[in-house]
């Protein structure tokens, strides 16, 4: 009887406890706030949390965020294009391409939009394309914003630069020997320059 006594007291002892370290209790309903605590009538926006997640480097969480938006807001540009970005930062180029032409498809002057499908297209290969991109978004938002200047320069810089120019130490001609022997030589430092 006493060790039935002793384990009731104990139980009563942790219930008590565990009432006033803040856990949720049986019902699922947790302590109060702090006094002077202004408690929101609303969840926050998905694609508000999103950015703040973007900006702080939490592209998987943000991508999660940007997909609550959308059962919020429906499938909008804003949202593709932030849930392309998204994935643009977790280096899944070919479904940041599809989602951010889905957004210009719904907004075809999200300057956001083009400018993310831009450098997409840049980081595969297709710089001529992201010049293009580059230039729209330049265009669209009447030169205001100096990171798609800076894109659109690298990628005019890199379309203009060919890899076929830049060996120049590496020049070879053509010398005729006999009748229809051509020797590889290699023109002498000297006249490169010239």
């Amino acid at each position: 009887m006493k060790k039935w006594g002793a384990a009731l007291a104990i139980a009563t002892t942790l219930s008590a406890c565990q009432a006033t370290t803040g856990r949720l209790s049986v019902e699922r309903v947790g302590p109060p706030p702090p006094a002077g605590t202004r408690v929101p009538t609303q969840a926050v926006d998905g694609l508000i949390v999103g950015h703040r997640l973007m900006a702080a480097g939490q592209y998987e969480l943000a991508l999660d965020a940007y997909i609550r938006a959308a059962g919020k807001h429906g499938m909008t540009a804003d949202v593709l294009s932030a849930m392309g970005a998204a994935n643009l930062k977790l280096g899944r180029l070919p479904e940041a391409r599809v989602l951010l032409e889905r957004a210009l498809d719904k907004d075809p002057r999200s300057v956001p939009a083009w400018n993310n499908l831009g450098v997409v297209l840049m980081a595969m290969g297709r710089n001529a394309e992201a010049r293009r991109d580059f230039r729209i978004a330049y265009g669209l938002d009447n030169g205001n914003s100096d990171q798609i200047r800076e894109n659109l320069r690298m990628a005019i810089a890199k379309t203009q630069n060919s890899s076929y120019d830049e060996p120049k130490k590496n020049k070879f001609n053509l010398v005729r020997r006999g009748s229809g022997r051509y020797l590889l030589l290699r023109t002498p430092e000297k006249n490169i320059e010239q």
